[in-house]
């Protein structure tokens, strides 16, 4: 079983979100673990407290590296080594289907939830942090960024998804945009599903597919088609299609 920690000043955030759709299956399913930490309940501030003005004066506060030490090595009685610390932070590495990957690998990894002005910069040496960004904006906290990133990774753990295949074909995972997907009614509004998908004909279903996989990326994410193309040049598109 997989285990993702969560150290955060919402625990009961990550514990709701987390407890629906394919994410709380796989915890019921015992595939994976998902477990918030209240850094609060690590401050030795009688206040609870856990952040102060930042040295050299500016705007904002800082959150502490005190409490965030503490509740990392109270993370650590619970695992069977030294797991990889992730820094939800906006300055990080951007997270995308191939990072899901390699960290859906990891038998267990620490997501570092920050807010106000930042983390006190010792507390991201003392962890090793790795600081990674789900996109160029900026929010509130890391809470959404650590449910975004444990709903990627969590769906690519073995037994996780009924079809172990199924998020094989899907956006991103070889390099392309997934082709248009149609259902029951044949017909609604005038609009009809594309009749090769009613041929039964799978071998021409499939080439269908590929073609609008490669359509939709060149007209949606240029530059990933350029990148797929560069090393499958035997699928490129001509000018007029």
């Amino acid at each position: 079983m997989k285990s993702y920690y969560v150290m955060t000043l919402f625990p009961e955030m990550i514990e709701n979100a987390s407890s629906f759709s394919i994410t709380g299956r796989a915890i019921r399913d015992e595939r994976i673990s998902v477990k918030a930490f209240d850094i609060r309940d690590y401050t030795k501030d009688p206040h609870r407290h856990v952040d102060d003005a930042p040295y050299g004066g500016g705007a904002g506060m800082l959150m502490q590296v005190q409490p965030i030490h503490d509740c990392f090595l109270a993370i650590l009685e619970h695992c069977g080594g030294i797991p990889r610390v992730l820094h939800l932070s906006p300055q990080g590495r951007c997270f995308d289907q191939r990072l899901a990957e390699e960290l859906a690998e990891e038998e267990e990894l620490v997501f570092l939830c920050g807010h106000y002005e930042g983390v006190d910069e010792r507390a991201l040496e003392l962890l090793h942090t790795e600081n990674i960004s789900i996109g160029d904006y900026v929010l509130t906290g890391g809470e959404l960024p650590a449910l975004v990133m444990i709903d990627a990774i969590s769906r690519l753990v073995s037994g996780v998804l009924n079809k172990e295949a199924s998020h094989e074909i899907e956006s991103f995972s070889n390099g392309l945009l997934e082709y248009p997907q149609y259902t029951r009614p044949e017909i609604y509004e005038g609009r009809r599903v594309p009749e090769i998908l009613l041929s039964g004909d799978h071998k021409k279903v499939d080439c269908w597919r590929q073609r609008q996989s490669l359509l939709r990326t060149k007209e949606r994410r240029p530059e990933l088609y350029e990148a797929y193309i560069r090393s499958h040049p035997e699928e490129a598109l001509n000018g007029a299609e």
